[in-house]
């Protein structure tokens, strides 16, 4: 389909699109790699009447050594992501979330965060953000604030992003002698998960994000509590889906949903050295 007509700013600075969204109002729309919000303005579930592309920004794409943390600007683009050596030796889990991100293709024009502003509960990087306990730096008028990963995520496609606020900056925890690992459960390699798992353990920090378990990317809390406690990894995967409400569609009912996840994370567990 071909999304409604739509007015065109490039906006030249952080701070000239954050101008450009006060100017509009709930009417424009951020787009950057374009992966998230095109296709919902091609089934027109999103009309923007102004698109600001933030897109050529590139004081927004870095990954920098901030001592006990990663800055990883929101406009980095997933190949970059994932081929980082900083990523790759301190925040492994994100690393490895981000190759099965797509295809190539996608991975090459998409931004980490884009997939994280559009909150899509199937998206496999919110997960493993939820289990390394990052922080987001959002924009705004009044300035700087930072916001948990586990407050980031309000609802379907729903964020704690305002309407005239910007995702500037992704901050994540080193955890260099962390075991972690990153389940998947899909019926083709580029399809979305029908139920995903990132799982990190580092002494008593356990961490444990799921995907496409409830309308919004959740934690598992309940696991990460029994794994401390000293749980099994069999026991502490039997609560998985507790506390989540999955969702039933064409690819998976929730009950199907609840068992996969049950069986995602006590592979993640075991991956990680939980018996």
């Amino acid at each position: 389909m071909i999304p409604v007509a739509f007015d065109y700013q490039r906006a030249e600075s952080a701070q000239h699109a954050l101008d450009l969204l006060a100017e509009h109002g709930d009417e424009a729309k951020l787009i950057a790699g374009g992966h998230s919000l095109v296709p919902l303005m091609k089934f027109r579930l999103a009309a923007p009447s102004v698109l600001v592309d933030i897109g050529r920004l590139s004081g927004l794409s870095y990954v920098n050594d901030s001592g006990d943390h990663l800055a990883i600007g929101a406009l980095t683009r997933h190949f970059d992501v994932e081929n980082d050596p900083l990523v790759r030796s301190q925040c492994g889990l994100l690393a490895e979330a981000t190759s099965k991100v797509g295809d190539p293709q996608v991975r090459h024009r998409g931004t980490i965060g884009g997939s994280v502003s559009h909150g899509d509960p199937a998206s496999d990087i919110p997960s493993a953000l939820i289990a390394l306990r990052a922080v987001m730096v959002i924009s705004g008028p009044g300035g700087q604030r930072e916001v948990s990963s586990s407050d980031f995520f309000l609802g379907f496609l729903e964020t704690a992003i305002g309407e005239t606020e910007l995702l500037t900056e992704i901050r994540v925890p080193k955890v260099p002698e962390a075991s972690w690992s990153f389940q998947k459960f899909n019926r083709r390699a580029q399809d979305w998960a029908i139920v995903g798992a990132s799982v990190l353990v580092d002494g008593d920090n356990v961490g444990v994000g799921l995907v496409n378990m409830d309308s919004r990317p959740v934690r598992a809390a309940s696991v990460e509590d029994a794994v401390r406690t000293g749980a099994s990894s069999a026991d502490a995967s039997a609560l998985a889906a507790e506390g989540c409400d999955a969702p039933s569609d064409l690819n998976a009912n929730a009950e199907f949903r609840a068992h996969l996840a049950a069986v995602l994370v006590r592979r993640g567990l075991e991956a990680s050295g939980v018996a």
